[in-house]
């Protein structure tokens, strides 16, 4: 095991730089952006489909009204996506052009769109636009077209192939001629790759792409395609990376696809049969969060001896449950932890195949709904299988499978970790591996009091400066839930001791309009990798930025004054701190 683990980390760089990679990036950050949108249209398709299956009769007029939202908000979240995908590459496009030059953000937004409607949208004899290809059916044509657009912009821009203006005309209006060069090649080029496509195969170049790559979702959707999805995402996090920002964007396609299949299906009267899908993943490969850590903090109350385990079970059971599970990781912890690795790649794998083997023995339906991945995983397979209870018979078994999976490696751990704790000594598990996550498991009480590191101890030797005016902070994690945790904490702590301190959350990728608002960001340990690309914009800002570690970010969202002392040494601090 310990072989494992070393060549992991020799290839570490490697992953990080995968998962820094900016066209999944883009991706990740342009779902993230669309996800208000994604969310509230399931409310209505709810309110649609569940009144009928206990009786209740929706007014023929009411129902249509429920649909027509859904329509019109999950039904063009293709056209969307190809917006909000052009958005978030160009800001990451932006930070390497030089010269000073840059590209306008809402002119790429734009361009994207109308490419996408190039690429994907036919129309009927009479001129009516063909409404299937608006929703998910046309996501990868809103990443060509979000791709495209931001290459052309980028080429035009770089080499100021611009519509130049006098001086004395306002820049909007100047901004706006600069646009009109590469918003021209792009629509151009679309319009090219349309004609092109009917051309060939007389289909939208949407369909053509669906053609060419079915292949790839239809093995994604077989055991081992699915296996190996939940087998990535967990070894990614357990290297410390976030692993859905890594795997899933490949993916994203197929996960929303399906879901709108499996909602057709059902409505059609036929069972939902697709296993591959967003909320499948969420609900049953990463039950409680990746890794299927969901009875992982009961086994530690449960089964735990030491002081340790049972503090974070303590601490973590609550978050787990709603799919929070970063106290869990870096609190145990199980990142960089050889005794966790096998549990936390296995037990993801088992769930989907059984949860698989469910829907093609059609015991549960496939889920057909975008539910929020926080909704505790029996409710949301629940839910997501309209009301079915066999999908709480699952769940009572993957819980099950999940805990004896576990069990032996907590065990072990466990065991070590009361031998350190009774102070005899030298089967510490920090001696067994140079994983720094590892070497940071000493004790719950220990870990509290020395979390904060240079910082909390600078803060104790002498008094840090009060602040004389308000402090922002944006804390930043992965996908806003675990940076709640910290925000809460930091406003607790600024109400205690009286300081002016602001702390909002945030979801990495989703920052770039509202940084330049705040003073201070503070990153989670899970996106800590992207700390240089961060820096580069923080810097031009002005604002000051600090990564923390496993261990030191848990204890502060747990002790609201060392949070405020841990902030207000960033803010006295010279230098920005890497963590």
């Amino acid at each position: 095991m310990q072989f494992i683990i070393s060549r992991l980390e020799k290839h570490q760089k490697l992953f990080e730089k995968i998962s820094r990679n900016i066209y999944l990036m883009a991706i990740k950050d342009g779902f993230i952006a669309a996800m208000p949108i994604i969310l509230f249209s399931s409310v209505f398709i709810l309110l649609s489909n569940v009144p009928p299956l206990i009786g209740i009769t929706i007014p023929t007029d009411l129902n249509a009204w429920f649909n027509k939202i859904y329509n019109y908000t999950m039904g063009f979240v293709g056209f969307y996506v190809a917006g909000t995908t052009a958005k978030a590459l160009t800001g990451s496009i932006n930070q390497r052009m030089k010269g000073g030059r840059f590209i306008n953000n809402t002119s790429t937004m734009m361009a994207a769109m109308v490419g996408f409607m190039l690429l994907a949208i036919g129309t009927t004899k009479a001129g009516n636009y063909q409404a299937g290809f608006f929703g998910t059916d046309g996501i990868l044509s809103a990443f060509v077209a979000a791709f495209v657009t931001v290459w052309v912009y980028q080429f035009c821009v770089s080499r100021d192939l611009t519509i130049k203006l006098p001086k004395e005309v306002p820049g909007a209006i100047s901004q706006t001629f600069r646009d009109i060069i590469p918003f021209g090649m792009a629509t151009l080029i679309f319009s090219l790759i349309d004609v092109a496509a009917r051309a060939w195969l007389s289909v939208p170049f949407a369909q053509v792409i669906q053609t060419v790559l079915a292949p790839i979702f239809k093995g994604a959707d077989t055991y081992p395609g699915i296996m190996f999805v939940e087998f990535l995402i967990p070894l990614f996090w357990f290297m410390g990376i976030h692993g859905p920002s890594v795997v899933k964007p490949a993916i994203e396609s197929a996960l929303f696809g399906n879901t709108t299949a499996n909602l057709a299906l059902f409505k059609a009267g036929h069972f939902p049969i697709h296993a591959l899908s967003e909320n499948f993943l969420n609900f049953v490969g990463e039950l409680g969060g990746t890794g299927a850590t969901f009875v992982v903090p009961i086994l530690f109350l449960l089964f735990a001896r030491s002081k340790q385990l049972k503090a974070i079970g303590t601490a973590s059971v609550v978050p787990v449950m709603f799919a929070v599970n970063e106290p869990l990781l870096f609190g145990a912890p199980i990142v960089l932890n050889p005794y966790f690795l096998v549990p936390f790649v296995i037990a993801p794998m088992v769930n989907v195949a059984i949860g698989k083997l469910f829907i093609d023995l059609h015991l549960m339906r496939g889920f057909m709904y975008v539910l929020s991945w926080a909704l505790p995983g029996p409710i949301g397979a629940f839910l997501d299988t309209n009301f079915q209870w066999s999908s709480l018979v699952l769940m009572a078994i993957l819980l099950i499978l999940d805990a004896l999976i576990y069990l032996p490696f907590i065990k072990a751990y466990d065991a070590t970790l009361i031998l350190q704790e009774q102070g005899q000594g030298a089967v510490a598990v920090a001696g067994a591996t140079d994983g720094p996550a590892v070497a940071e498991a000493t004790t719950a009480t220990e870990a509290t009091a020395t979390t904060t590191a240079d910082t909390v101890d600078k803060a104790d030797e002498q008094p840090l400066k009060k602040l004389d005016q308000q402090l922002k902070v944006l804390v930043l994690c992965a996908g806003g839930g675990t940076s709640e945790q910290l925000a809460n904490a930091l406003v607790e702590g600024a109400k205690a001791t009286g300081e002016p301190i602001v702390a909002t959350a945030g979801a990495y990728g989703s920052h770039h309009d509202i940084l330049p608002n705040y003073d201070l960001v503070v990153l989670a340990p899970q996106v800590r990798t992207y700390y240089s690309d961060l820096k580069a914009d923080t810097d031009k800002l002005g604002i000051k930025l600090v990564a923390t570690k496993g261990q030191q970010y848990i204890a502060l969202t747990h002790d609201p004054a060392n949070a405020v002392k841990f902030v207000l040494d960033a803010v006295n601090d010279t230098e920005d701190d890497k963590g």
